[in-house]
């Protein structure tokens, strides 16, 4: 099965993360999207609750036809594991038969230098690129809306009402009701 690999911590995950999955569902040559959020981070930042993570994935995945995986759970169960690495994930996914493509942002492309063993990862998975406000590339032809889950937490801990344009409302719901980010 071909698999668009969207990763991220999705803390939380918003309205440009749908529209992204949709765009690549609708768009590329690919079986599913797959939401992936990321166990651990590489660089300690902190994160809600993996499980709450994955639910909203699961809320916001629902709304346009994309999967949840836990894919970096599963890595996260191997004897010393930290944090995963992309390449990690994306030959995790191949190992389970699956022919992965990486879903990134044109902002990514200018980091790929820092990203560990990038030009396997490329190779295991190669990239579908996706437009990111601020960020240009050529033969990119449409960019997502500049989106960004720091800007959400700030505004939830202000003041939930702020973000209801941002959210898939059974997100906000979900937050709500558990009283995340404040």
């Amino acid at each position: 099965m071909k698999v668009a690999v969207f990763g991220g911590s999705f803390n939380p995950v918003h309205a440009a993360h749908q529209l992204v999955a949709l765009y690549v569902r609708e768009t590329q040559d690919v079986d599913e999207v797959w939401f992936v959020p990321t166990y651990a981070h590489p660089f300690g930042k902190h994160l809600e609750a993996f499980e709450h993570r994955v639910a909203m994935c699961q809320l916001a995945a629902d709304g346009v036809g994309a999967v949840v995986s836990r894919a970096e759970e599963e890595l996260a169960q191997r004897p010393g594991f930290v944090s995963s690495r992309t390449l990690d994930l994306v030959e995790h996914i191949a190992a389970q038969g699956h022919q992965p493509r990486l879903v990134i942002g044109t902002d990514i492309l200018e980091e790929t230098s820092k990203w560990h063993r990038w030009d396997e990862v490329a190779r295991v998975a190669p990239p579908i690129v996706v437009g990111r406000g601020g960020h240009p590339h050529a033969g990119v032809m449409i960019d997502m809306p500049e989106l960004s889950s720091t800007r959400i937490r700030e505004l939830l801990a202000q003041d939930d009402a702020a973000v209801a344009d941002l959210l898939p409302r059974a997100v906000l719901r979900y937050i709500r009701e558990r009283r995340l980010y404040r």
